[in-house]
Parts: structure tokens; C-alpha cells; sequence
């Protein structure tokens, strides 16, 4: 279907960029895509997150080894660390409270700047793609999360919650498919009578794609993608990371 205009567009030509070209971002973009990011839904207009922009070559390797040896982070020009930030939301207030007890560190405040953090940084994934650049996100950043928060000096209560490669594209890319959209929308409440025929349905798609990106080397089905992610221990340190920096106290 021919989408209605340009920005639908654009939301649906994205793909993950994992090799860029030795060509520098402006300032002037780099400024334009964070403060995109800015202008994304906050709640409690709290802006509870911070970016960190990284260009020192040694720095970027530093974090590409701490990611798991991911190049990528090496080879683009610009890497940004989105953080998690209550500490300077804790610092603005603590002049109007005297002595009221506070609650930066409930769960609820993490999940707070989680997801003002996770909107800022999609703003500025679209943001950039308009300027002709390509991202793509780096979960791997909290394979040695404390490592990485010291490297960058992030202090209490704040986190780095994903990296993001930017730069310009050195090749074209795929487009991964997704879940058909029956899978995702829901009308009136949870349909979950329905979900086992649609994930038969997206394993078919996505095991052909699989099959032609890998040249018939890989055709596995996404559902069994999934139960190997889900059967892996992954990243469990975090809840003691989290803790460490304040988080997660109630």
C-alpha cells in the first residue's frame, strides 16, 4: 500500500546501519538531531535522560570492546551513550525540599526515565535519517554496564540504557521484516486466541528472509530465534547494577 506521505515514508524505510563512511557529522546535525530528541513526549515533563556524544577515536574503542567487540562502534563518527538520568532531576528539586523524604529511587522513576530516554532517542532515530545518516542501537553497551558507567563517568542515578551508532550509510542494507500487524494490534482487549496462528504466519516470512540473506545457511523461524533468547541468562547483573546506582530501592 502507497504510504499517505512523506513522513510515513520515511518511518518505514528504516534499517539498521552497521557500516558507515569516513565522513564526518556536523555539529549543526548533531544539534539538530538531539534536540529532536528533546522535543519527544516526556512524562511529567521530568526530561529525565542525557546523551552522551562520543568521537574520541580511543574512547569508541574502549566502548566497541566493552560492547562485545562490536566495529561499528569504532568505525562511526559519532556514537552517543542515551543514559537514564534522575541525578539531575534530584539536584534541581533538592532546593525547593528541605528536609522531604524523596523517592528518585522507586521503580516507578526508573521506569520514568527508561521511557523518556527510549522516546528521545526514536525522535532523534528519525531525526537523523532525514538528514540522510543511519543509527543502530547498541543493547550490547550493558554487556559490562559498570565498566562502560565509569569509562564515561556517569554518577549515581544515572545509567546508560543503549548506544547509538550515527553516521552516513557505506551500503545498502535489508529491510528485516516485521510481525504481521494482527500479531501487535489488539482491538477492545488481549487477543490471545489468535497469537499462535499469527507467529506461524511471521515464521514463514521470516525464515525465507533469513534463508536469502544467509545464502540457505540459516532459515530458522523466529519463534525458535525467541526460545533461544529467552533460554539464555542474559545480562543478569543489571538488577545489581541498577541497585548500586540508586535505582530500585522500592
Amino acid at each position: 500500500m502507497k504510504k499517505a506521505n512523506e513522513t510515513l515514508e520515511l518511518l518505514n524505510r528504516h534499517v539498521s546501519v552497521r557500516q558507515y563512511q569516513d565522513k564526518p557529522v556536523s555539529e549543526e546535525q548533531l544539534t539538530a538531531i538531539i534536540e529532536a530528541g528533546q522535543m519527544a513526549s516526556t512524562s511529567s515533563n521530568v526530561q529525565a535522560y542525557t546523551v552522551i556524544a562520543v568521537t574520541e577515536p580511543g574512547l569508541k574503542k574502549e566502548l566497541a570492546h566493552l560492547a562485545g567487540n562490536q566495529v561499528y562502534i569504532e568505525q562511526c563518527p559519532v556514537f552517543l551513550v542515551w543514559c537514564a538520568d534522575l541525578y539531575r532531576l534530584r539536584g534541581a528539586a533538592a532546593p525547593h525540599l528541605q528536609d522531604e523524604e524523596t523517592y528518585e529511587d522507586s521503580t516507578e522513576n526508573l521506569l520514568v526515565a527508561t521511557i523518556d530516554v527510549a522516546l528521545a532517542a526514536q525522535n532523534a532515530a528519525i531525526a537523523a535519517e532525514s538528514l540522510g545518516l543511519g543509527i543502530v542501537y547498541i543493547g550490547g553497551i550493558r554487556n559490562r554496564i559498570a565498566e562502560v558507567a565509569e569509562r564515561i563517568g556517569l554518577p549515581e542515578l544515572v545509567y546508560p540504557v543503549f548506544g547509538m551508532c550515527l553516521g552516513y550509510p557505506a551500503a545498502e542494507t535489508g529491510q528485516r521484516p516485521r510481525l504481521p500487524l494482527a500479531a501487535v494490534l489488539h482491538r477492545n482487549g488481549y487477543q490471545a486466541d489468535t497469537l499462535q496462528e499469527q507467529v506461524q504466519i511471521y515464521d514463514e516470512v521470516s525464515s525465507a528472509y533469513l534463508r536469502e540473506r544467509t545464502g540457505g545457511k540459516n532459515a530458522a523461524p523466529w519463534s525458535a530465534l525467541m526460545s533461544k533468547r529467552l533460554a539464555e541468562p542474559v545480562r543478569l547483573h543489571m538488577k545489581d547494577f541498577l541497585q548500586s546506582k540508586g535505582f530500585l530501592k522500592r
